[in-house]
């Protein structure tokens, strides 16, 4: 696997870990190869632990020892896309190749052999849509750079052998289940897209707030194409990188269309916070469809208290999920349909009991659908479908619940089939019969107490377990190969044989901000408004300023500002590109003289916790945390990043115990529910 470099390199080059992949071996392996081999060939950069070999001089001698792994053409594309550095910007190589597959697609009389320039490929984005290629402009550079040629000269020959559209599928679907894209966020697989959108039921306009990269929106351009029936896309998304990635898939499905003659609008994706710069302000869809973040209370709360979109009430804070299921009733027409995935805890939590209350002596909320566990990550929950409409004040108020519970299904069941049916039922007006998976239900029962919408509530469990036995012991396994995965993640440690560290020099960051090596900023104001961002020597952290917001870039490292502990962590690839959040300070530092690991590690020590400064509140025990009053140790370069390797792995090992502890606890659930209705019984002791 080619691992490219920045845009001043000779050319490709390798690490040990791009070695390995290319061989298809463990990073040991390259080190023996090293060991044993005179012809081996020796490092041309990096550092002796990190050591980095000419691409090309290493698959020759892979070849000539018989050790090369054979890839498929758009694997090593993929893996191009994968090595591409520096690693913040691997989206925009990828949306590179969309809108080079996009031009080629639709290509002039004459086949070229030679690669189209940046130029070129701008020149014939804006012949098809000249807001695609103003969009698409912000991310390509005026020229390419050699690892950028290299990478699109692979797609532009498989090109000639595949279509584009499938070769840009491929590369998003490796994308969207690699450890990039980090998120659940980015797409929603097709099987429960498709249940979402059959159960909101065709439409000539479809809206999806939150889309990622683009999924549902594809899925439907797709199945309008099969129906022979117009459609009209339009989503939005906070994160650049997704928004152009949805556009360019969309636009592959309306050259398509296009090109066969059938009528079709271009598709319209707005880069935003959806709830605070509303990117379509009066549109009106017939279909609304969403997989949007939970549980994020900085959502816009004080900014948004007189929003005209509250129309069933103020959501609290703590329940953003109600704000965006009355966002999606705002952007939808009188009798259309919104289908929109939520979190199981906001069926019953106290908090937004008077929300749902309204959501159903109005006849808003239609149905609740509970997926299978895995259907969705995080992989342990069950997450729920709501099924909302904007009645027709001309029309009798719909009285009766649909709730249907399809947590005992596998995941890889059929379940849109099943669904559809009993919400069919549902439409028609007749009284399912008693179900094991799915009842209608008056809505003054639900109305009762809390207004739980949890479907196993309501849903007869009569006559079949909470799940299937086998299922639940193959969980159990699976949590228990989880766990010892997550001890082996713990980093192999032992007694220090030096006191180097705790004999160093100590520096203060207040220090260090003044001699220019690192920059410490916050925000301020409203969070949907930008700041253009200090250049790397301002040693003045962002403040007085209404509405600044520092952008989050790689390497830099994110602190609560208030807390009863520090916790510094180095930025995340989902964080890069996004504003910082309100309740947090960026460190941002020189990398020519500091890790950003070491430096997370050394901030986080316990000791600095007695320096964070004076409480934020009485008798809350939180204190506010001045990073600037922190002390750190000074060390040679190479020697933090021998730390910091440590470091990061201790916060793989943290993520992995929070992981463990979200699985353990659906597990558990599970597991109590099977014992109480005599599906599982414990093994007899010995």
């Amino acid at each position: 696997m080619t691992e490219l470099r920045g845009p001043t390199a000779d050319g490709p080059t390798l690490t040990a870990s791009g070695i390995a992949r290319l061989a298809d071996v463990g990073r040991p392996a390259v080190s023996n190869w090293r060991r044993r081999y005179a012809d081996f060939p020796s490092p041309v950069g990096g550092t002796p632990g990190n050591p980095q070999f000419d691409a090309e001089a290493i698959e020759q001698w892979l070849r000539r020892q018989g050790k090369l792994h054979q890839a498929s053409p758009e694997q090593l594309v993929w893996r191009y896309i994968e090595n591409y550095r520096p690693a913040v910007q691997l989206e925009d190589a990828l949306v590179a190749c969309g809108a080079y597959l996009l031009v080629s697609s639709n290509p002039p009389d004459e086949r070229r052999d030679t690669l189209l320039t940046a130029k070129q490929v701008l020149a014939r984005l804006r012949a098809l849509d000249r807001d695609l290629a103003k969009q698409v402009g912000v991310v390509l550079p005026e020229r390419w750079t050699s690892q950028l040629a290299t990478l699109l000269q692979a797609v532009h020959e498989l090109s000639r052998e595949q279509k584009p559209e499938d070769i840009f599928e491929y590369l998003h679907n490796q994308y969207v289940t690699s450890a990039q894209s980090l998120s659940g966020l980015a797409n929603t697989p097709d099987r429960v897209a498709g249940l979402m959108l059959a159960l909101a039921g065709p439409g000539a306009v479809t809206f999806d707030f939150t889309c990622g990269t683009g999924s549902i929106l594809r899925l439907a351009a797709d199945q309008a194409i099969r129906d022979g029936v117009s459609i009209r896309c339009c989503g939005q998304e906070i994160k650049p990188q997704y928004a152009l990635i949805a556009l360019l898939r969309l636009s592959f499905v309306y050259q398509r269309a296009r090109d066969s003659g059938q009528s079709m609008d271009p598709p319209a994706v707005h880069i935003g916070d959806s709830l605070l710069a509303d990117g379509f302000p009066h549109l009106k869809a017939d279909v609304v469809v969403a997989n949007f973040p939970f549980g994020i209370h900085d959502w816009g709360h004080d900014q948004l208290a007189y929003d005209p979109r509250w129309v069933h009430g103020l959501p609290p804070r703590t329940e953003p999920e109600l704000a965006w299921v009355q966002h999606a009733l705002a952007h939808l027409r009188i009798g259309g349909t919104a289908a929109v995935l939520m979190p199981p805890a906001a069926a019953l939590r106290p908090a937004g009991r008077r929300i749902r209350a309204e959501l159903v002596r109005t006849g808003t909320l239609r149905a609740v659908v509970a997926l299978p566990p895995g259907s969705m990550p995080p992989a342990g929950i069950s997450l729920h479908i709501w099924v909302l409409t904007q009645p027709d004040p001309q029309q009798e108020i719909s009285d009766r619940l649909l709730f249907v519970d399809a947590t005992a299904s596998s995941p890889n069941d059929p379940l849109t089939g099943p669904v559809i049916e009993a919400w069919n039922d549902y439409l028609s007006g007749q009284d399912a019969k008693e179900s094991d998976g799915h009842r209608i239900v008056p809505a003054l029962q639900v109305l009762e107490g809390q207004v739980d919408l949890t479907p196993w509530k309501y849903v007869s469990q009569t006559g079949r377990p909470v799940g299937d036995p086998a299922q639940t012991l193959a969980k159990v396994k699976a949590f228990e190969k989880l766990l010892e995965q997550t001890r082996g993640r713990l980093p192999a440690l032992q007694a220090a044989k030096s006191t180097t560290l705790a004999l160093a020099p100590q520096a203060t960051v207040a220090d260090l901000i003044r001699s220019g090596g690192i920059v410490v900023q916050q925000r301020t104001g409203t969070r949907n408004r930008s700041l253009r961002e200090a250049g790397p020597s301002s040693t003045t952290p962002v403040s007085g300023q209404a509405g600044a917001a520092p952008i989050i870039r790689g390497g830099d490292i994110v602190v609560p500002t208030t807390g009863h502990v520090v916790v510094a962590s180095v930025a995340t690839p989902e964080q890069i590109g996004q504003e910082l959040e309100p309740g947090h300070q960026l460190v941002r530092i020189d990398r020519e003289q500091f890790d950003p690991w070491f430096m997370a590690g050394v901030l986080s020590r316990t000791e600095n916790a007695g320096f964070a400064g004076r409480s934020s509140s009485a008798g809350s025990g939180a204190r506010r945390i001045d990073v600037k009053r922190f002390t750190i140790p000074v060390l040679p370069l190479d020697q933090q990043r021998e730390y910091g390797r440590t470091f990061r792995q201790l916060a793989e090992f943290r993520a992995a115990l929070r992981e463990v502890a979200t699985t353990g606890e659906a597990l558990t659930t599970e597991i109590s529910d099977g014992l109480a209705r005599g599906s599982l019984t414990g093994k007899p002791q010995r």
